[in-house]
C-alpha cells in the first residue's frame, strides 16, 4: 500500500509534489502554533481538518485521487471566510499572527481555485458514469 501511495504521489506533476508537501501541508499544519490567539482553536481546527480526512481517502484509494479535493473545499471554505474577518480588523492581532493568516488565506485560496475544479470534475464524472 505505502509502495502504491508514493509511486501516485511521485506521478503527480513537480510542482505539485513541491506545491503539496513543500507549502500547503506545512502552512496550514503551522496553525497549531497559533492555537492561543484570538481564535486560534477555530483556525487550527478547520486548516488541519481540511486535511486530515485526506489520509484516509489517501489509503483507501492508495494514492492521490481527485477526491482529496472534497475536504479542502468543505472545510477550507469556511476557514477562508473566518480569516477574512480576522483580517478585517473585528479582532486585535499580534504582528507574527497577523502575517501567518495572510500566509494562510492566501495558500487556501490558491488551493481551493484548484480544489474547486478538481470537485468540479469528480462530480461531472459521477453524473457520466453513475
Amino acid at each position: 500500500m505505502i509502495a502504491q501511495i508514493w509511486a501516485s504521489y511521485r506521478a503527480l506533476p513537480f510542482w505539485v509534489q513541491i506545491w503539496v508537501f513543500g507549502i500547503l501541508v506545512p502552512v496550514n499544519a503551522a496553525a497549531i502554533f497559533f492555537v492561543a490567539a484570538p481564535f486560534g482553536g477555530w483556525v487550527a481546527a478547520l486548516a488541519i481538518g481540511g486535511m486530515l480526512p485526506n489520509l484516509w481517502i489517501m489509503l483507501r484509494e492508495r494514492g492521490f485521487p481527485d477526491t482529496m479535493a472534497l475536504p479542502h473545499v468543505l472545510v477550507w471554505t469556511p476557514l477562508v471566510v473566518l480569516l477574512a474577518c480576522l483580517l478585517a480588523g473585528t479582532v486585535e492581532l499580534s504582528a507574527g499572527y497577523t502575517r501567518y493568516l495572510w500566509l494562510l488565506l492566501v495558500v487556501d485560496l490558491i488551493s481551493l481555485l484548484f480544489d474547486f475544479n478538481d470537485v468540479r470534475h469528480w462530480l461531472r464524472r459521477r453524473r457520466e458514469h453513475p
